[in-house]
């Protein structure tokens, strides 16, 4: 884990995306994953009776849907204080070495997990 440094342009639209995706649906969470070949999908909290899935697992179910190779980073916007292991195992599965940026509600990158 780090502190947020000055974002980088792709991971800056991460950010971006993952934060209109939790105030297009709104979600409790918003997420957004770019994959190894660059395409980016973005996605929402799942919370329905049936099925249950956090921003950054849908996100990643997005990017495995659609045959992604694996992550090169992920981004969440939240007002949780942490990212949930649940949510980080998803993307540990397609990434192991893949940056998660932790941001809150206003986009504002709090925390890089690195590991």
């Amino acid at each position: 884990m780090s502190a947020p440094a000055e974002l980088d342009p792709e991971d800056a639209k991460i950010v971006t995306l993952a934060r209109a995706a939790r105030a297009r649906t709104g979600a409790a969470e918003g997420a957004a994953v770019r994959d190894t070949d660059g395409r980016t999908y973005a996605a929402g909290t799942v919370a329905l009776p049936s099925l249950h899935l956090t921003a950054l697992q849908a996100a990643v179910a997005a990017a495995v849907s659609s045959g992604a190779p694996g992550l090169e980073a992920a981004a969440v916007v939240t007002g949780a204080a942490e990212v949930d292991p649940p949510s980080m195992a998803a993307v540990r599965d397609l990434g192991p070495k893949a940056p998660v940026l932790h941001a809150d509600a206003t986009g504002a990158v709090q925390l890089v997990i690195t590991a």
